[in-house]
């Protein structure tokens, strides 16, 4: 279907939904010469997506780069993302080295900034048209391929035809569903609940994460002195914390060690989450379609990768399939190349969070690299490059680093631990 004879397209590509993932892929798409419709079922131009962790990790940047939009972040206050990590051993806290470069970053802000600024980013890109309260209720098929897009629309159904149908629809995705992509699923032991509070300072005015073994907490600064404060406890104990949401909230973030500061605060949003949160993945193509974002890939929301993930797999895309979207090359290879991508770079990522999603505690492995991260500055440096998805499980865990993992903790057994090192939760 891709010789420039067969029946007429309307686009080149057609993408359902004008998200982070959506609009980044319209973007990178359109300035390589293809020509896109965006659509978006929402009829706000300023729709955002709520639940979400509001982080870009550092493996984003390159991704914000290319788009343009970094300058925009530093302006609408999109604060850097550096981070420390509660463990049993002690804070990791990853710095820069001596006379070495600063520690890759992204960003925390909020989605409510973030996705009106990259939809209006989009709009403004030559060679793509936003269509909002667009619903994708159908595809179009030719073939034993997917061709184009019905959508139910405010002034009735419509047929959209294109050379590719891109889903960007988020985990639930329509475009899946239709063109029958399976996703599989991986059980999440934990569930999760979120709100927003100003004047809650947080020392460095940095991210913080707490590994407590199984249960877990994050508190990210955002923008315009906001910060997200999440807690993310074991199933077991969800039947308690909903008899009293608000005070389960409290009285967990109030154990924390170094806690924030929760009762001198205000809360802004309300306390919102999900006590049922699989992971899932799909294959993220078929003949005719390609999914990005969520919709290929959903990690667990503990890690907050999947704002990354978005960005990074409508830039992988729109590497791959460009040239063939406008009928110059073979749209069916050029697929396969974005979904080899697509598993080497994210599978492996994918698989330990589905394991750790199992809420256990750390295995000897990680025992072995998040204790020596919490006593040497160059292992905290390791984990921050690979907790910012700049690095695989592979070069995280590879001999050089396990072998330097050991000696930190054989060096650590031989000298009195300090003090602070010890907490209530030290095994």
């Amino acid at each position: 279907m891709t010789k420039p004879e067969s029946a007429g397209y309307d686009y080149d590509v057609v993408i359902s939904g004008a998200g982070l993932a959506g609009s980044a892929a319209a973007i990178l798409l359109a300035r390589r010469g293809v020509r896109v419709a965006l659509l978006e079922r929402r009829s706000d131009p300023e729709a955002y997506k709520v639940l979400c962790t509001h982080s870009l990790t550092a493996n984003a940047y390159p991704v914000l780069d290319e788009l343009g939009l970094v300058p925009a972040l530093e302006k609408a206050g999109a604060v850097r993302n550096q981070a420390r990590w509660y463990t049993r051993w002690g804070w990791i806290e990853p710095r820069a080295a001596p006379a070495g470069p600063e520690l890759p970053y992204g960003y925390n802000i909020r989605r409510s900034t973030l996705d009106p600024l990259i939809r209006s980013h989009a709009v403004e890109t030559p060679g793509v048209d936003l269509f909002l309260g667009h619903h994708v209720s159908g595809l179009v098929r030719e073939a034993g391929r997917t061709v184009g897009v019905r959508a139910s629309t405010p002034q009735g159904e419509r047929e959209i035809r294109a050379r590719l149908v891109v889903g960007a629809d988020g985990k639930d995705s329509a475009v899946a569903k239709l063109a029958g992509v399976p996703a599989r699923q991986y059980e999440n032991a934990r569930f999760g609940y979120l709100a927003h509070f100003r004047n809650l300072p947080l020392p460095g005015g940095i991210s913080h994460a707490w590994f407590l073994e199984p249960d877990m907490a994050y508190a990210f600064p955002n923008e315009d002195g906001v910060t997200v404060l999440a807690v993310l406890p074991e199933k077991k104990r969800l039947p308690a914390f909903r008899e009293d949401l608000e005070g389960s909230f409290l009285e967990f973030v109030r154990a924390l060690p170094e806690a924030p500061l929760i009762d001198s605060a205000e809360r802004i949003t309300k306390i919102i989450g999900t006590v049922d949160y699989p992971l899932h993945s799909r294959k993220p193509t078929a003949p005719g379609v390609a999914l990005i974002g969520d919709a290929a890939l959903t990690g667990d929301p503990l890690w907050g990768v999947g704002c990354g993930w978005a960005l990074q797999s409508a830039q992988w895309l729109a590497e791959a399939v460009a040239p063939a979207a406008t009928g110059r090359g073979d749209l069916d290879r050029s697929l396969v190349v974005y979904a080899r991508r697509h598993r080497r770079r994210l599978r492996g990522h994918q698989y330990l969070a589905a394991d750790f999603a199992k809420a256990r505690p750390f295995n000897p492995m990680e025992r072995l690299m998040f204790s020596a991260a919490a006593r040497d500055e160059s292992a905290a440096r390791h984990m921050h490059l690979f907790g910012s998805r700049l690095i695989g499980p592979l070069r995280f865990l590879n001999p050089a680093a396990l072998a330097k993992a050991a000696a930190v903790n054989i060096r650590h057994r031989g000298a009195t631990p300090p003090a602070a090192h010890h907490s209530h939760t030290e095994s």
